[in-house]
């Protein structure tokens, strides 16, 4: 399984759920004076009242500083709308956390597509090993499986199902973890749609929610990078979401030249490889007798052939 194949995956195989799960709106307990009881806010009125971030003028500045060409552009006027009756500043950094996330995870998917289209992979065995069906392991069902062994079953979406169900779980599962810890508020930051700062993740070595201890953070895991000045990490912010910006118009290029369609200056690369599949396919007819996917395929007529790209 390459390193490429499971980042590729993060935004083909889980996009939807990213977005779902971003879309439920935060809703926090705050106590209340005298007895010092605590009672749920549940009115969406309430909670409105209560964000505050930025307003559609300093969408306008933040435009300018990322110097696009086209300047302050909103042809849905969305830098005016009201999702969820939670108040405009709740929405746009909602907008605003939305598009960094999924910039960063298509940053990571290009390159991983480069990464799994080319074949690269770990040296080493994904199942099995050296010592399976000898010693203690003679018993054991199964033969090995390397990363080589996923890396040459095609395209990077072809390296995705050639992987054992459980790998798809762990992977699928790990996600759902990061989900949690990023929508979780700290002590430090609140929600960004509380007024929090769209894109902010906190650490994983302190986040609460994590199975077991996390000795590396996502961002300079390994305390390399110098510290910067607060126009520094400005800068920096600015730069990585127009980065993100075309990283997703990358990696759909990708999936569109897989596809067989035609995009100018990828549509004749071989290396970009064919995929007949569903990319948003998590589990298809390989991992049937798995829990739930004999079900979720009997389910929609032809779903089966779809996803296992049979469909004419």
């Amino acid at each position: 399984r390459t390193s490429g194949t499971k980042e590729l995956r993060s935004i083909l195989a889980i996009r939807i759920m990213l977005a779902l799960v971003s879309t439920v709106p935060s809703y926090t307990s705050a106590p209340l004076a005298g007895n010092g009881a605590v009672q749920t806010r549940s009115s969406a009125s309430m909670m409105a009242r209560k964000a505050k971030g930025a307003t559609k003028a300093d969408l306008i500045v933040l435009a300018e500083e990322q110097q696009l060409p086209m300047g302050f552009w909103d042809p849905l006027n969305l830098a005016e709308a009201d999702f969820w009756n939670q108040g405009n500043e709740a929405t746009i950094g909602w907008l605003r956390h939305a598009e960094i996330k999924h910039g960063r995870v298509a940053m990571a998917a290009f390159v991983g597509y480069i990464v799994g289209a080319n074949k690269i992979a770990f040296p080493w065995d994904i199942a099995g090993g050296p010592l399976a069906g000898t010693g203690p392991f003679a018993d054991v069902a199964g033969g090995s499986i390397s990363f080589a062994d996923i890396a040459n079953a095609g395209s990077p979406m072809d390296q995705w199902d050639a992987l054992p169900y459980a790998a798809k779980c762990q992977i699928l599962g790990t996600i759902a973890i990061l989900e949690w810890v990023g929508e979780s508020p700290t002590k430090d930051e609140p929600h960004y749609m509380r007024g929090g700062k769209p894109g902010y993740y906190p650490s994983l070595k302190e986040a609460d929610g994590i199975p077991h201890p996390v000795p590396f953070d996502l961002f300079n895991p390994f305390g390399l990078l110098p510290e910067q000045s607060e126009s520094e990490k400005a800068r920096g912010r600015n730069v990585e979401i127009n980065n993100g910006r075309a990283a997703m118009l990358g990696i759909f290029g990708f999936i569109s030249a897989s596809k067989g369609l035609i995009v100018p200056g990828l549509d004749a690369i071989e290396g970009v490889g064919r995929y007949d599949g569903v990319y948003m396919g998590a589990f298809s007819a390989s991992d049937s007798g798995a829990p739930f996917v004999d079900a979720m395929l009997a389910s929609i007529p032809k779903l089966e052939q779809a996803l296992s790209g049979m469909a004419q």
